[in-house]
């Protein structure tokens, strides 16, 4: 029996038990269990070497760890940093010292030929201002280990693939110079201003972006020799870049180097099923997770993925991100559910493997 057919008998076998049992606790304890056993599988094979897992509901709480983590162990995070990003900007639209309809260029001077004069700092939270995902020089800067403000000053000059808000195209790029907004109105390092208004007083103890104050020990490696080339995945001339590098680690980048446990992915996650107005007004909240982007082929909240790009089983309501590290999370305001998956596995293996079905599962529980 290959991966594959193991992993349809683990879920149907899971399935059948959990329709025995009405309670909706009790099936979302039985799509857990399926979820547990195929990480422990995986594990077991040597397919992935750590892996957390965390899923709510209400109260009721289902913490994982698998191989190498524990319930502190902090991953990198990837794109799940965009939505940490995002929720520095709206809490600088909280103080009013931005709106979202606000030019880029009003704090990026420098931003402003062309069709560039015409970026808000929506379209770099929703992904439609026309910026790339990454630099056409990306890995050569990556190699030289570029620091962010060179990827900023690149960025400024890179030519708009289509007139801003007409189109979603994916794009890092757009994250990146809404990170330097931020810093700039600040006057403070992104990585600080989230440790201050975020992570504080959300009792997010193992979130930091980038390195902070952790030792290499509270990080867990990646497993870079299954990861896509933009990652120095497979390429040996690439180690002193690749994600597991000191440069990676602690470059903070603000669309994909935040560290965090899978126990705090889910405070923020949950933190806009019910807000508790300690990092954003209520509205506010709302307005991160409502859809930017209607008839541009994408449903876009500010840095969150919504509705059917989460996959089977979320309603158009959920919003959340995956990440090409190899991680995904959650959470659906029609059932109050949230799912937290994080491992070492990159997404291009483990997002077929083990991500998208585990997610599938605890979505199809329903309410």
């Amino acid at each position: 029996m290959n991966r594959r057919e193991s992993l349809a008998c683990l879920l149907g076998t899971a399935a059948a038990s959990a329709s025995a049992q009405t309670p909706s606790a009790m099936s979302l304890a039985s799509a857990v269990d399926a979820v547990v056993s195929l990480v422990q599988e995986t594990v077991a094979t040597g397919a992935v070497k750590a892996a957390a897992l965390h899923v709510q509901r209400g109260e009721e709480r289902h913490r994982h760890a698998f191989g190498t983590a524990d319930s502190d162990s902090m991953f990198l995070l990837g794109s799940i940093t965009k939505p940490f990003t995002a929720l520095a900007v709206m809490i600088l639209a909280d103080r009013g010292a931005l709106k979202l309809s606000d030019p880029a260029m009003r704090y990026l001077p420098e931003f402003s030929e062309g069709d560039r004069a015409k970026v808000t700092i929506a379209h770099l939270l929703t992904h439609t201002s026309g910026l790339p995902d990454q630099l056409p020089d990306n890995n050569a800067m990556r190699a030289r280990h570029a620091p962010l403000s060179e990827f900023v000053a690149a960025t400024v000059r890179t030519s708009l693939s289509f007139a801003p808000g007409t189109r979603y195209q994916y794009q890092s790029m757009g994250i990146l110079l809404a990170a330097e907004i931020v810093e700039r109105l600040t006057n403070q390092p992104l990585p600080a201003f989230l440790a201050e208004t975020v992570f504080a007083p959300l009792g997010m103890k193992r979130s930091v972006l980038g390195v902070g104050s952790f030792q290499k020990d509270d990080l867990v490696s990646m497993q870079t020799d299954r990861a896509a080339p933009e990652a120095g995945g497979g390429d040996p001339t690439a180690k002193d870049w690749d994600w597991n590098s000191d440069y990676w680690r602690q470059l903070g980048a603000p669309w994909g180097g935040a560290h965090a446990s899978a126990g705090d992915v889910a405070i923020l996650l949950r933190e806009f099923l019910a807000p508790s107005g300690k990092v954003l007004r209520e509205a506010t909240a709302r307005e991160m997770i409502r859809n930017h982007t209607p008839g541009l082929g994408a449903d876009r909240g500010l840095g969150f993925q919504l509705g059917a790009a989460l996959g089977k089983g979320c309603s158009p309501a959920a919003y959340g991100h995956h990440g090409s590290t190899g991680t995904f999370a959650w959470a659906d305001p029609a059932t109050g559910t949230s799912f937290v998956m994080l491992t070492s596995l990159p997404k291009n293996v483990s997002g077929d493997l083990l991500l998208d079905p585990a997610s599938d599962r605890v979505a199809g529980m329903g309410g």
